[in-house]
């Protein structure tokens, strides 16, 4: 599809949700995982995939925060083109959910309101003794040690972890707001991670207004424009 066919589209549509994953970010300078460049294609004593699962947090402890401060946070990250263009979106009336894989927070810190984070946010913490919940300032306060509440207990990164499920009452309003959407805007994600991924079957609207916008090719997707995300929005 041309730029022009994308703009008409969007001018059009009243109900647009962004479902969006680690390229939305890298703009603002937060690495993907999956690119040549990415967390993934680095080399570490274990593979990411290992020292971000539930059971390594459990094991090893220190090691988890360890890696976990020093790639997962980036705390001089500010929102790009792409994340303030769908807060203006949202402020007219135009978007009403972004649905995100991201755990950064700069869709929020951008001024959108309806945001769903479907693999949950370094933002909030929370005592795995006694439940008490902490901002992320609180948290770095700590780093790069394992950070501990007064009780004593390991204070956790609200995030969901390889081997942890999504959270249930953010996926039933992710899949409502998909569900009523009349257009849905992929950006910034391969669709290679689920369940996340096969939120957007719930999309029920014109598959012309069902628009895929990334780097890379995405194989099976008709309506795809590639590039830079914060231009194209």
């Amino acid at each position: 599809m041309t730029i022009e066919e994308y703009k008409e589209r969007v001018e059009k549509a009243n109900s647009i949700v962004f479902f969006g994953g680690a390229g939305v970010s890298t703009e603002s300078g937060i690495p993907d995982f999956r690119s040549v460049d990415g967390l993934y294609n680095q080399k570490y004593k274990y593979p990411p995939e290992t020292m971000l699962s539930a059971e390594f947090f459990a094991s090893h402890t220190a090691e988890f925060f360890r890696f976990y401060f020093d790639k997962m946070i980036y705390t001089d990250a500010a929102p790009n083109a792409a994340h303030i263009k769908l807060a203006e979106w949202e402020r007219m009336g135009k978007l009403k959910a972004v649905v995100t894989q991201n755990i950064d927070g700069l869709h929020q810190k951008a001024g959108s309101q309806t945001v769903y984070e479907l693999h949950g946010s370094v933002h909030r913490n929370t005592c795995i003794r006694c439940g008490k919940k902490f901002g992320l300032d609180e948290v770095l306060k700590q780093s790069p040690s394992v950070p501990r509440c007064e009780c004593g207990g390991v204070i956790k990164p609200d995030v969901v972890l390889y081997g942890e499920g999504l959270p249930e009452r953010t996926v039933v309003k992710a899949i409502e707001a998909i569900a009523a959407a009349d257009m849905l805007i992929v950006g910034g994600t391969s669709l290679a991670v689920y369940p996340a991924a096969g939120f957007i079957r719930y999309y029920n609207g014109s598959p012309d207004n069902f628009i895929v916008i990334n780097k890379t090719v995405i194989p099976g997707f008709k309506n795809q424009l590639n590039g830079a995300l914060g231009e194209l929005l």
